[in-house]
């Protein structure tokens, strides 16, 4: 048996640490070489946020816990918790996902982690979520929790981005009320950039762990040229099996890497991004799986009911997505 309707975005809660740092004052840019320094300072971004002291399920609990307080509803009350599996979890052999259950007190929901696609996980974790509210009549309210902690002492990932810390919890269901409704989605991946970026941990001190890119030309040529046939694809077809024409998208969104990113995606698909993800960026750098969920909030009180977005969404491991969802009449925006 299935449910009939539309999975719906019915509420997103972002949540940040208070400590806000200027991206020019950080110590760890001095120790870059000076064209790395210099690639550093003119991503767009201007600060971020610090989690010290905070796990990426202490992040994923606060956003959480404020996601049911939004939308009136108990942890007791959720059918699925899916967290976002960060990259870097605080305990091998531990689970984090059941670490959130307890902490949250969802004792009733079926619990698991979604991730290994990196920024595209919380994709992944969208669409298994649409599919347990489609395919089990029993499953009502399901939250997806994403955190984002910078794994290594550097918050430069280059030559892509700096990272933030802060968390998003996203509660879907099939009540047609909300934010938005979820009309489709298409996630794809590719192996043979697997291993791209990666953190050699084994053996090594934490202060010591880098994020590396194996291979800076393959990333900044080879997998962008690949990305901007696979977006073109996808796209494509997502809007033909829905019957839409690209001039009936209202706005189009994507996760938060760069000014310089921001305009080689709006060349490369000759559309004009948001500006609400261009302001995020400078406030909060690059947040991993958070990013979409973010953007996808601060643009909603700006959308026209009825109007429909298009959201994409990618990762160097590599993957991409794009979901097509549509802006609901009674959304309540309460963000920070």
């Amino acid at each position: 048996m299935t449910a009939d309707g539309p999975v719906t975005i019915e509420s997103v809660a972002l949540w940040f640490p208070d400590d806000e740092v200027k991206v020019a004052s950080l110590p760890e840019l001095d120790e870059l070489p000076i064209a790395q320094r210099e690639h550093a300072l003119s991503l767009g971004i201007d600060t971020v946020r610090t989690g010290d002291g905070y796990s990426e399920v202490d992040l994923a609990h606060a956003a959480a816990a404020e996601a049911l307080r939004k939308s009136g509803v108990d942890a007791t009350q959720l059918d699925a918790l899916l967290l976002v599996q960060g990259r870097v979890p605080q305990y091998l052999l531990a689970s984090e996902a059941t670490r959130l259950q307890r902490k949250l007190g969802a004792s009733r929901a079926f619990t698991t982690t979604v991730g290994d696609l990196g920024c595209v996980s919380i994709s992944a974790a969208f669409t298994l979520a649409a599919a347990l509210l489609r395919c089990d009549p029993r499953c009502r309210k399901v939250l997806v929790v994403a955190a984002s902690k910078s794994p290594t002492p550097s918050r430069y990932r280059s030559p892509m981005t700096l990272l933030g810390d802060g968390a998003a919890a996203v509660l879907l269901t099939m009540s047609g009320t909300g934010l938005y409704e979820i009309v489709d989605q298409t996630v794809r991946s590719d192996g043979r950039y697997s291993d791209l970026f990666r953190i050699d941990y084994q053996n090594v001190r934490v202060e010591d762990w880098r994020e590396e890119c194996a291979d800076e030309p393959t990333y900044s040529f080879r997998l962008a040229v690949e990305s901007r046939k696979r977006f073109t694809e996808i796209n494509a077809d997502l809007l033909a099996r829905n019957g839409l024409e690209r001039d009936a998208l209202g706005a189009f969104l994507m996760q938060n890497l760069s000014v310089g990113a921001f305009a080689f995606w709006g060349e490369a698909l000759d559309v004009t991004i948001d500006p609400v993800c261009r302001d995020n960026l400078s406030r909060f750098g690059h947040l991993g799986s958070v990013d979409i969920a973010l953007n996808l909030e601060r643009a909603a009180s700006a959308q026209a009911i009825g109007q429909n977005v298009l959201i994409m969404n990618s990762s160097p491991v590599a993957a991409w997505s794009s979901a097509l969802l549509r802006r609901l009449p009674d959304a309540t925006r309460d963000g920070q």
